[in-house]
């Protein structure tokens, strides 16, 4: 028994508290796109050429996407903005009265958003040692910005409690994710945490891959543990992501894209043109405006790359008012939002509330 505990002990060596707290010293700030008015600059960008030029007219795209007083907006997430400082951002946008349905990956919905929701913060990498290291530190790296892993299990298990006080039947992504808003209002440490002011705003979130985050170890959990017990279970249901995120595509008409990287977010709310079409309502409008914020490479043929004019070629998006950036996006969606803010146009908009529709 004791050489047992002994080879067990020497396999997982205690962290070292110390030095993880020395990793792990300094939050990421989320951007205030309410603190600083960026109009002029992005007025003196479209002047200019290259990327500068194109963030200028994508952010006139943007402010006519507000104007419309017909368009609901879909704010589509990919990639880890949201970690690198843009969290805030996003909540002002729902705060405000700016998007009217957001999809997203899980990452960033409940790895980033729901895991500061909680309590926890991103770090930045002031040194980056081996991640070997990291691992034994029980610290996640993306590029630059580090999580404490210990804090993403409280995630995973907190995801775990919220399956397990729910009813044995199927759900959209949008409607646990809403269960996940509702929890953060009673349990939150956060006022500005995008999933909880969805929830008290009623604009739908969509996870078209949610189990691709800290959802699916909870998730996981819950499915082994009601088995094990021969209790019923709780599902997700992808098709009904779908059928519901096209049935606000229908009802919506005219939409508007703010897309942030690309991936499968990208390509389910474009799709739901097409899926409309199949449901025999074929006067369903393209995607009126449209803006991409990418670095993917448009040379791999892939959907992250992929530019709005040959979505076109599909049926998914109008190519008179679309507009590609080709910039990290953490260093233009500070410009392009704060101009947005700051001209107002959301100060007229009727808001839409689609996740009333659902019951």
């Amino acid at each position: 028994m004791t050489d047992t505990l002994t080879k067990t002990a020497a396999a997982n060596p205690p962290i070292n508290d110390t030095r993880k707290a020395e990793l792990l010293s300094k939050q990421v700030k989320h951007i205030d796109i309410t603190s600083f008015d960026a109009r002029p600059i992005v007025d003196a960008m479209a002047d200019m050429s290259f990327t500068s030029r194109d963030l200028g007219r994508a952010t006139k795209i943007y402010n006519e996407m507000l104007a419309d007083k017909d368009c609901t907006v879909c704010l589509v997430i990919a990639g880890s903005t949201s970690a690198g400082g843009c969290m805030d951002l996003y909540a002002e946008l729902v705060r405000n009265n700016m998007v009217d349905v957001i999809v997203a990956t899980g990452a960033t919905i409940v790895d980033m958003d729901f895991f500061e929701g909680l309590g926890h913060k991103h770090y930045q990498a002031l040194e980056i040692p081996d991640d070997d290291t990291l691992r034994s530190l029980y610290i996640d790296r993306i590029y630059d910005t580090y999580i404490d892993e210990e804090a993403l299990q409280n995630v995973d298990h907190t995801i775990f409690e919220i399956a397990e006080t729910l009813e044995a039947k199927p759900y959209s992504s949008r409607a646990f994710i809403r269960e996940m808003g509702k929890y953060l209002v009673e349990h939150g440490k956060k006022d500005n945490s995008l999933v909880k002011l969805a929830y008290e705003h009623d604009v739908p979130i969509f996870c078209p891959a949610f189990v691709d985050s800290s959802a699916g170890f909870g998730l996981v959990k819950h499915q082994v543990d009601r088995a094990k017990a021969g209790q019923p279970y709780m599902v997700l249901d992808a098709i009904a992501d779908f059928r519901e995120l096209t049935e606000i595509k229908i009802q919506a008409g005219t939409t508007g894209l703010l897309m942030i990287g690309g991936g499968v977010p990208k390509n389910f709310i474009q799709d739901t043109v097409v899926c409309a079409e199949i449901l025999g309502h074929e006067d369903v409008a393209v995607h009126k405006y449209a803006v991409q914020i990418t670095v993917a490479d448009v040379r791999d043929g892939a959907c992250s790359s992929s530019t709005l004019q040959e979505a076109a070629s599909w049926g998914k998006v109008n190519t008179g008012i679309e507009q590609m950036v080709f910039a990290e996006a953490g260093s233009v969606m500070p410009l392009l939002a704060s101009d947005a803010y700051h001209r107002g146009h959301w100060k007229d908009r009727a808001k839409r509330k689609w996740a009333s529709i659902f019951g």
